[in-house]
């Protein structure tokens, strides 16, 4: 019967990378061989320090002894909710990570407290920035901040930032590289400063708005006006018409288009009007429908039949992958 000691390394690897990080360094004194495995490149490249309150000595220990230079993905936080004893993210360790980990490209912050953390801070590498819960000061995106601050930035993900607004959108302006945003909960938004800050934005490639208080249609009618490039939108059907839609018309670079649920009025499009805008987009080649209660029904039919051009999605809405660096 075949044991751990008969696995080949890259299957102990693939093991050990689903490990918690306390857990990995534990098993590093199992034996020299496991020791020389937990300390391979390969198990730091994607690192998520969330499920711990760490302490600084601990989190400069990590950097220093496993991560370094062979880190390419960082998911940390859990420190806003946590008391007022608890250690708070620091612009000194930002730093250290730009200093340090030269190869970093990803960084999802998580339930963390900004306010005290200029984004001049944040590794210059970085062609991925995630907030996920966290506060942000009323300075952190303004348009008159340096020009020269994260000049990789392509992706920028905004979930529940409540302090996020409409002057936090026009600054995003600065990122000349940025190519996709998502923009999840935030409620501050309003219709007008969205349209604002597309027509400023109009080289993205990729926009989702979910789970905001805009409307659909005006979401979509924004994007009509500013983002003719735009290659994928993913937005939330609240608010959803089939003459919101129609404004998608003749998108000429749309290659993919994701409506999520689960609301559901009786203003949204039947399929039949769905079909009837995708088919004048000349480069939609994915149309995703989630949450809809659509699976397996007439719609799903009707969709696939019409589309055959088309990779036609209809699913409940995913559970969040474990896989977060994908």
């Amino acid at each position: 019967m075949a044991t751990f000691a008969d696995l080949p390394d890259s299957v102990l690897l693939e093991i050990f990378s689903y490990l918690p990080v306390r857990d990995r360094i534990r098993i590093s004194r199992v034996c020299h061989h496991w020791k020389k495995l937990v300390d391979d490149r390969w198990l730091w490249r994607h690192v998520d320090l969330t499920l711990y309150t760490m302490r600084p000595k601990v989190m400069w220990h990590l950097l220093r002894r496993y991560m370094a230079s062979r880190l390419h993905s960082l998911r940390m936080g859990g420190y806003l909710f946590s008391g007022s004893q608890a250690p708070q993210l620091s612009p000194a360790l930002m730093r250290a990570l730009g200093q340090k980990c030269p190869n970093l490209q990803r960084l999802c912050l998580h339930v963390a407290n900004l306010s005290m953390v200029p984004i001049a801070s944040l590794p210059c590498t970085l062609r991925t920035l995630e907030l996920h819960s966290c506060e942000i000061s009323m300075a952190w995106l303004h348009k008159e901040q340096d020009p020269t601050v994260l000049p990789l930035l392509e992706r920028i993900v905004l979930d529940r930032v409540p302090a996020f607004r409409d002057e936090h959108l026009q600054g995003l302006t600065r990122f000349r590289a940025l190519r996709s945003l998502v923009l999840g909960g935030t409620y501050r938004v309003t219709e007008t400063g969205l349209d604002m800050g597309l027509q400023e934005l109009n080289y993205l490639q990729r926009l989702e708005v979910l789970g905001c208080t805009l409307s659909a249609d005006s979401t979509l009618l924004a994007i009509s006006r500013h983002l003719r490039d735009v290659r994928k939108i993913r937005l939330t059907v609240r608010g959803l018409s089939a003459p919101g839609l129609s404004v998608l018309e003749g998108m000429p670079t749309l290659e993919s288009l994701c409506l999520l649920g689960p609301l559901v009025t009786p203003e949204m499009p039947s399929p039949q009007e769905i079909l009837a805008s995708c088919l004048t987009m000349p480069k939609l080649r994915v149309l995703e429908l989630q949450g809809l209660g659509w699976e397996g029904q007439e719609a799903e039919r009707i969709l696939s039949k019409g589309l055959p051009h088309c990779v036609v999605i209809v699913r409940a809405l995913p559970k969040e992958s474990m896989d977060w660096w994908m």
